[in-house]
């Protein structure tokens, strides 16, 4: 397939091609279901770009199948690693620091490997490549990411707008050395110098300033680039961190459950008043977003928590009345939104300024949905206040956004229903979430376009 004719973010795994949108009825009772959660989207495409960036072949199990992987696998495959799936396993031949001479590469709307592909290009082999990405992708502002390359030698240009993609970078420019950059804005912009500061010539001595955004994620990168050869020192509070220049080594890695996805799975059991067990999540996951459950359990919840299954179960009227700072788990915010009408006071979840600028401006986006289904809700510029109440029915825009749709669905599931206009975009993370909730016995319907 040539570049040109890729399309914008779809891909030959998205789910619900052709669906104008789609009617989620309501639970006829508790959800009382077991289920498996797809594999982590972080974990899936770190591991992915990490094992080609190795010399050697790679077997990965329990990787996620869905747009952004398989925008990540196309770049691989362009840039000559071997990737061959077979169901939610791969095998990687890495390529080194080698590179082809040039080439176009396409990212649809694949935050991740956006901001993982200039460093990985830029710290190996000389060549030239043209980095595209979807309409939506194509808006969000990569600065901070390029500045940093930049500083360490990196030549990077723009035809359109400055900072933002399309983008062209050159091969064996990025030298690394000692880099400065903002934390506040991505944990994806750091993950992604440390990842190409592997293969820099001087590796990379790198200062972050003003904290960082869920350095979680960034802890998960360190553990992975660790497992595949890496050396790194960082000191406690993640200000400072040193990648020692060397080469990756091939490994085999299990990719474990996303804990994103498994928010919403959760959050039947809360708004259903039922028990979900998710049999591949357990307690000693990084994922930040796992913190989800305490918020569940101080609104009521039971959790119990193992090696490798995780189970919430609820009876009776969530609670709130609180206030929480969602930073540390901020994919969770609209999760929470979504489930807040039900409980029997106020939620206010702040500390999330930056989710304005993922794929939507999710803030306004949930404050919008929310409005147009009678709920009380307060917008700020940093988070919003959800107060009690019936959700009616309603037909919304979801934004081209996929943590939208799940969460919608949710709240639809846990009210009298709800239509979910473009519901596509659920292929970015969870291809099968519809599928999934008919295996668990919760109806909806399709409406082809």
């Amino acid at each position: 397939m040539k570049i040109e004719d890729l399309p914008d973010s779809e891909t030959p795994w998205t789910a619900l091609k052709g669906v104008k949108s789609i009617k989620v009825a309501p639970a006829s009772g508790p959800v009382m279901a077991e289920l498996m959660v797809s594999g982590s989207k972080s974990v899936s495409n770190r591991a992915l770009i990490l094992a080609a960036m190795a010399t050697g072949t790679s077997e990965l199990t329990g990787l996620l199948r869905s747009d952004d992987t398989w925008w990540c696998a196309d770049a691989l495959k362009r840039l000559g690693a071997g990737v061959e799936f077979e169901g939610t396993s791969a095998t990687i031949a890495g390529i080194g620091r080698t590179r082809p001479k040039s080439g176009p590469l396409h990212v649809g709307s694949a935050g991740t490997i956006a901001r993982f592909l200039p460093p990985m290009l830029t710290a190996g082999d000389p060549g030239t490549w043209k980095i595209s990405a979807s309409k939506q992708m194509s808006k969000r502002p990569v600065g901070a990411l390029f500045d940093a390359l930049r500083a360490g030698g990196a030549r990077i240009e723009h035809p359109g707008e400055q900072n933002c993609f399309p983008a062209i970078v050159y091969g064996d420019s990025f030298a690394g050395g000692e880099i400065s950059m903002s934390g506040a804005v991505s944990s994806q912009f750091i993950s992604g110098v440390l990842m190409g500061g592997g293969q820099a010539k001087e590796g990379v001595e790198l200062s972050v300033e003003g904290g960082i955004v869920q350095s979680e994620y960034v802890q998960i990168t360190l553990d992975i680039m660790g497992h595949f050869g890496a050396e790194i020192d960082a000191v406690a509070d993640f200000t400072k961190f040193r990648v020692a220049p060397g080469s990756y080594t091939a490994r085999d890695l299990a990719v474990e459950a996303d804990a994103s996805t498994a928010t919403y799975f959760a959050a039947l059991a809360a708004v259903t008043g039922g028990k979900v067990t998710m049999s591949n999540l357990g307690q000693n996951t990084r994922q930040p977003d796992y913190g989800f459950l305490e918020i569940l359990e101080r609104m009521g919840c039971t959790v119990m928590r193992g090696e490798t299954a995780t189970s919430v179960e609820m009876s009776g009227q969530l609670k709130g009345g609180f206030s929480i700072d969602m930073r540390p788990l901020s994919d969770a915010t609209l999760t929470l939104a979504a489930i807040a009408p039900f409980a029997d006071g106020p939620v206010h979840m702040h500390g999330v300024t930056h989710i304005r600028h993922h794929e939507c401006d999710r803030i306004s986006a949930m404050c919008t949905s929310l409005s147009q289904l009678g709920i009380k809700v307060e917008e700020h510029e940093d988070g919003l206040t959800v107060y009690p109440g019936r959700p009616e029915f309603g037909v919304l825009n979801t934004y081209e956004d996929h943590r939208m749709v799940m969460a919608l669905a949710v709240l639809g599931i846990g009210g009298v229903g709800i239509e979910l206009l473009e519901p596509g975009s659920v292929s970015k993370t969870c291809p099968s979430f519809f599928e999934q909730l008919a295996a668990i016995g919760l109806k909806s319907e399709k409406i082809e376009s």
